[in-house]
Parts: structure tokens; sequence; C-alpha cells
């Protein structure tokens, strides 16, 4: 052996490397195992679930069988069954129909059996007259629908409900109507309600009553009830518009007439006697102030004024009496100056009240 020769362990022994060299190795090495992991754990879990899936046993699926026997003789005897409870349902109803039909502890004795409540102008007999055919009859075949209808069809019966009260009583509940002013009807006066319905008392009863409303002129008995009611909404209308003032101007009102809806008038008292006010169909509050505010003037040259027209929009019309046409000898009378302000759209003129008036004068708006 040569001294130049190296031992052979060194000659096949690897060179050294760097520690930097080392390190890089270490990491490439690391990296490329912990990216092998992930791909063999999911291969060993995909034996796993081969595995399992081939050990385990396949479970039996129940099988449900219908309410319906399959054999002749379960299907015969489970029709007998169905056939058996519907007859016994139908006996039982059959039965209990009969009990609340015959059974005299539901049926209407006597008119004791009969509560009604709400009612003042409407008397006890007149709303038993509709219940005369239900005495003695079984409370479940009293027709409660009718009777309601029966009970409105009475002039002052606004709305009425009936319901049962077992065993054997019926409640009359009524809510009556308010009338709102007197009518005139043929040489009686009545009264009348806000609906145009026509509602009648005896003379002592309604004088016990203190009722204090105008005479309303313009609708009859005649006239059909929409028309009727259309005349009294008027009418409402015309009051709530004088009252909306702050003052209750309506009960100086001693009569209003609304036969034509585009020229309401009323007669207002003035120093003993009354003057028919023409209002037109609009703007009455304004009006009303606007006569009062001139009013002095008028009586003070016309002492016999009988007519105030108020619906032209820059003048007024005043009529006077036949007596007093008649002392002065001329048919119209310059009223001179006037400081009217404008009320609404000209309308032709009204008829005239029971008052004959001849003459007749224009006061023009000069303001």
């Amino acid at each position: 052996m040569f001294a130049d020769d190296e031992p052979v362990e060194q000659f096949f022994r690897p060179a050294a490397t760097s520690p930097a060299r080392a390190k890089i190795t270490q990491d490439v090495s690391s990296e490329r195992s912990a990216s092998r992991k992930p791909a063999r754990q999911a291969a060993d879990a995909d034996a796993d679930t081969e595995e399992d899936a081939f050990l385990r046993a396949r479970r039996r699926i129940p099988v449900r069988r219908g309410l319906i026997p399959p054999s002749r003789t379960g299907r015969i005897l489970v029709a007998a069954a169905a056939v058996v409870a519907i007859g016994g349902l139908f006996f039982l109803a059959i039965l209990i129909r009969n009990f609340f039909r015959d059974d005299p502890r539901f049926r209407i004795a006597a008119s004791s059996s009969i509560q009604i409540m709400g009612n003042s102008q409407v008397t006890r007999p007149e709303l038993l007259s509709v219940f005369g055919s239900d005495l003695g009859r079984n409370i479940f075949y009293v027709p409660l629908g009718q009777r309601r209808a029966a009970l409105e069809e009475l002039p002052w019966v606004e709305h009425a409900t009936v319901m049962r009260l077992l065993p054997d009583q019926l409640r009359v509940a009524i809510v009556e109507r308010t009338p709102v002013a007197f009518v005139r009807l043929g040489n009686s006066i009545g009264l009348v309600d806000a609906h145009g319905v026509l509602l009648h008392l005896p003379p002592a009863v309604m004088a016990a009553r203190h009722y204090s409303f105008p005479v309303v002129t313009g609708i009859s008995a005649r006239d059909p009830l929409s028309v009727r009611t259309a005349r009294m909404h008027l009418y409402q209308q015309f009051v709530n518009d004088l009252d909306s003032g702050g003052t209750k101007v309506s009960s100086q009102l001693s009569e209003v007439d609304i036969s034509d809806p585009e020229d309401i008038w009323a007669l207002l008292p003035a120093q003993g006697s009354d003057i028919q006010v023409h209002f037109g169909d609009s703007d009455f509050l304004a009006r009303y102030r606007s006569y009062q505010q001139h009013l002095p003037e008028w009586r003070q040259q016309y002492p016999h004024l009988a007519s105030v027209d108020m619906r032209y929009q820059d003048q007024v019309v005043l009529d006077m009496t036949q007596q007093a046409s008649g002392e002065s000898g001329q048919d119209a009378v310059p009223a001179g100056p006037s400081q009217h302000h404008p009320a609404a759209v000209k309308h032709p003129a009204g008829k005239p009240a029971a008052k004959s008036k001849a003459g007749k004068t224009k006061a023009n708006n000069r303001g």
C-alpha cells in the first residue's frame, strides 16, 4: 500500500456538505413528506370505507301492510264493521235531533220568554206582535233572520238583533231611530229622522218628549225613501254648517224648506215676525252672517221686510209684504247702497213664502 493512497472508507465516504446546503436539503424533504401525507391518509380512509361496506350486513326494509286484510274473510268483516259504525252514527244523530225537536223544555211557552231591550218609543206589544206565531214553537225552529227583518220594518226600529237563549228564551235588542226635525204630514205634524224615515207619535206623547226642532217642508209620505233620504241629507248639511260657527243657529230656525235642492230657505224670527231667507245650496254660515250684519239696516229702511234672497253674488233681493206695497203705492222701492259681501253663484229666485209679497228691492254690493 502506497503512502499516497487513502483508506478505502475515506475513498467511498461522500464528501462533506456545507451547513446551508444541508438545511435546504432537509426543508425539501420535509415538504415532500408533508405533501404525500394527506394523499396517503385519503387512500387509507377509502380503503377503510370499502372494507366497512363490505363487512356491514344489509338491513331489511319493513313492508307496511294496508288496513284491509288480504284475505276475503277479513275484507268482509271490515266492511261489515264500517256499515255498523255508520248506521250507529246515523241513528245517534236521529236521536239527538228528535230530542231537541220534541222535548218540551225547548218550547217557547209564553210571551214572558221573550226578552226585549232598548225600546223607549216602541211599545212591548208592538214588538211582540212580530213573534205571535212563535208562541208554543220549538226555539230551534224560530227563523231569526225573518224576525229581525220584520222588526226593522217598524218605523221606529233602525236596527234589531234576535238571539236564542237555551233552553226556551229569546232575546230581542233594538236600536231606535232618532228624530231630527218635525215634518208636516197633511194637517198633522210628525217627526222625521236623518234618513228620511217618517215617524209618528201621539200629540200627547210628542208634547211630553219636549222636542225642539224646526219644521221641515218639502218631503211627504208619497216621496220614495231615496228622495227623502237625499233631501234630509241636505237638511243635515244645512244645519251643521249653520252650527259650525260655535253658536246654535239652528235653534232659531222655525221652518226649513228643502223642496228645491238648489235653494234652501228658512224662516228666521226678527222683531216679532218671521223673515224668509233664501240660502241657496252652499256657504250657509257665510250668508247667515251677512244677513245678520245687514238686517238692522234693512229693517230700518223697510219695516215691512218679508223676504231676503242671499243667493246672488253682488246683490241682495229684498221683498216687501203686500200691505207695505199697497201703502207705498210702488212696485219696487230703491234700497240704496249696501255693504253685502259676495256669497255664491247666482241662481234663479225661489218661490215666495206663505206671506204674500209685492214690492221687491235690490241692494247692490258696492263694498
